[in-house]
């Protein structure tokens, strides 16, 4: 099945250039010129990967990205003349996968693409039950009609926060999330360093699903990244 590819960038010239690559390469490919359009077009369509440009009118990339990242995880890579590191950590710290400065070779964004697919693809969530609502994870299953948990059949007491927390990690069990993220995804509100939230909740729910939570294998520290589940 060919993959469905979202271009959102106000230089028609770029974006005519990249689509007519990208469907060389057999991607079904869509366009967006402002901000605006590219949110309603993702609201209305099914997307594999975003190529995001940030100098957008009506609504920038930096504003598009975060409000897709309040309900989707699809990949996206920003395409961006602005180069500085601080563009760049912005880009990423608002959830984007990937970051490519303009110019670039359509080869290498290519590559790119391909490898965000891959990424985002390669280790789906398994569904237990087709007629259920059950996710699981090794020994780990969570049920989000019923918002409970079982680690080896077992049944965990969880708090809302511990759940959520829980169900963004299984949901999305390739993906490393960093501590504002989780903190924005979770609590619906702006970071100020409030690292010590994050800890004391990943700790606790460590706690109740670990059989040894000073060895994790479920929620694993990515050393100055923040966490991931699983291997």
């Amino acid at each position: 099945m060919q993959k469905k590819i979202l271009i959102v960038e106000d230089d028609k010239e770029i974006s005519e250039l990249v689509t007519s690559h990208l469907e060389q390469e057999n991607f079904t490919v869509f366009t967006a010129f402002d901000g605006e359009e590219a949110l309603c077009f993702f609201e209305n369509k099914t997307i594999d990967l975003v190529l995001l440009d940030l100098m957008l009118p009506k609504l920038n990339g930096m504003e598009f990205l975060k409000e897709i990242r309040e309900t989707s995880f699809v990949p996206i890579l920003i395409i961006s003349a602005k180069e500085s590191d601080v563009d760049k950590t912005l880009g990423l710290s608002f959830g984007a996968d990937d970051y490519i400065s303009k110019p670039f070779s359509v080869i290498e964004l290519t590559a790119r693409i391909q490898a965000a697919i891959r990424r985002a693809t390669q280790y789906l969530p398994e569904v237990v039950h087709p007629y259920s609502n059950e996710i699981q994870f090794k020994a780990l299953t969570l049920d989000l009609d019923t918002f409970s948990a079982k680690v080896n059949g077992k049944n965990i007491q969880l708090t809302s926060k511990e759940f959520y927390i829980l169900k963004l990690f299984m949901t999305n069990q390739s993906r490393v999330f960093t501590k504002e993220q989780i903190y924005q995804l979770i609590w619906k509100d702006d970071y100020f360093g409030n690292e010590n939230v994050i800890n004391v909740h990943i700790r606790r729910l460590r706690g109740k699903i670990e059989e040894d939570p000073s060895n994790p294998q479920y929620i694993r520290t990515i050393w100055g990244i923040g966490y991931k589940l699983g291997e």
